[in-house]
């Protein structure tokens, strides 16, 4: 399968927008009808390491591609979808506890975010990510807020026909907990480790033009491409699948922003959300799920898998957050 690695697409989806304006995206800094089933293995030629490379563990994946499983040249992707992953407790005290990782992503089908509701009333707590001050609510039908990132979704939504997290999931039920800093406290810790958003973003930018250099010119998207698509008579379905195929390499970005240090936004972040879990264990809470965008989830699956929580992960299965058949079809 051809890969698409421009700067223009290499980075999260709040800042497509932006593609006209800029040569390269800041990175996005913000923070599914039938019932839950696992789809189809996804076929990705690269998967597979080279048979002389030395193994390494797979790091875990929360975002991936599904091909139809008739599709050999493997050129058009039918889905974007997230994992969920499942972990036992293995300690004795914590006995019958399960902690499920829900990555997400925060434009999606409407679809999508009807079957998280219908799933979500199956724990007995959920916790879930929002930098906003401590016991935060969040009301039905909720609109994002002001912030910059937040117009740039808004304005991507629209663009690919996608709804918006806030006003799909609903956040009014009890068992839907707030788990993650507050303002002060990410600016805070922002401003502790000396870092700040456009550090991040060219870290971002840097990790998509050192991707592009490595696959070659010839195996890479060009702007025009891009821009094509937009005048494309499908414009809405070009852009949904140019979009779709970055997110394969979210997790290397993601990585390239994190640093070797970790970062505020997402291993500070994460602190916050782990916090939470031993007071619901201690309050009796058995099946826990903690909802949180996809890129959070791989340091978030090495923290549970630590010693300090010491879980076993027991499986995963998969959501379709975007179509991306065409209309037609």
């Amino acid at each position: 399968m051809k890969r698409l690695q421009s700067p223009l697409l290499s980075l999260p989806i709040g800042c497509v927008l932006a593609l006209l304006a800029m040569r390269s995206l800041a990175a996005d800094l913000a923070a599914p009808k039938a019932p839950v089933a696992e789809a189809k293995p996804s076929r990705n030629r690269n998967d597979a390491a080279p048979k002389d490379a030395k193994a390494e563990p797979a790091a875990p994946k929360y975002i991936r591609l599904d091909y139809a499983a008739s599709d050999t040249s493997q050129d058009k992707p039918i889905a974007l979808q997230t994992a969920i992953a499942s972990f036992r407790a293995s300690k004795p005290e914590q006995a019958g506890v399960t902690v499920d990782l829900i990555g997400a992503v925060h434009i999606a089908e409407k679809a999508y975010y009807q079957n998280l509701n219908e799933l979500f009333e199956k724990y007995d707590v959920v916790l879930f990510e929002l930098v906003a001050p401590p016991g935060t609510r969040i009301p039905k039908g909720g609109k994002p807020g002001d912030h910059p990132v937040s117009a740039l979704q808004n304005g991507m939504k629209d663009m690919l026909g996608l709804e918006h997290q806030l006003a799909c999931i609903d956040y009014t039920k009890a068992n839907l907990i707030h788990a993650d800093m507050s303002p002060s406290e990410f600016a805070k810790s922002m401003k502790d480790r000396g870092e700040s958003v456009w550090q991040m973003m060219f870290r971002a930018i840097g990790h998509s033009m050192a991707k592009q250099s490595q696959a070659g010119r010839k195996e890479t998207a060009s702007d025009f491409e891009i821009l094509m698509a937009l005048f494309d008579k499908n414009r809405r379905g070009s852009l949904k699948r140019l979009m779709a195929e970055q997110f394969q390499d979210i997790d290397d970005m993601m990585a390239a922003v994190e640093g070797p240090e970790g970062s505020t936004l997402i291993a500070e972040r994460n602190k916050v959300a782990l916090a939470e879990l031993p007071r619901q264990i201690a309050a009796g809470k058995k099946r826990i799920a903690i909802f949180y965008g996809a890129a959070h989830m791989p340091d978030m699956e090495r923290r549970l898998e630590a010693d300090e929580f010491a879980m076993k992960r027991t499986g995963e299965r998969w959501l379709t957050a975007w179509n991306l058949l065409d209309d037609k079809k």
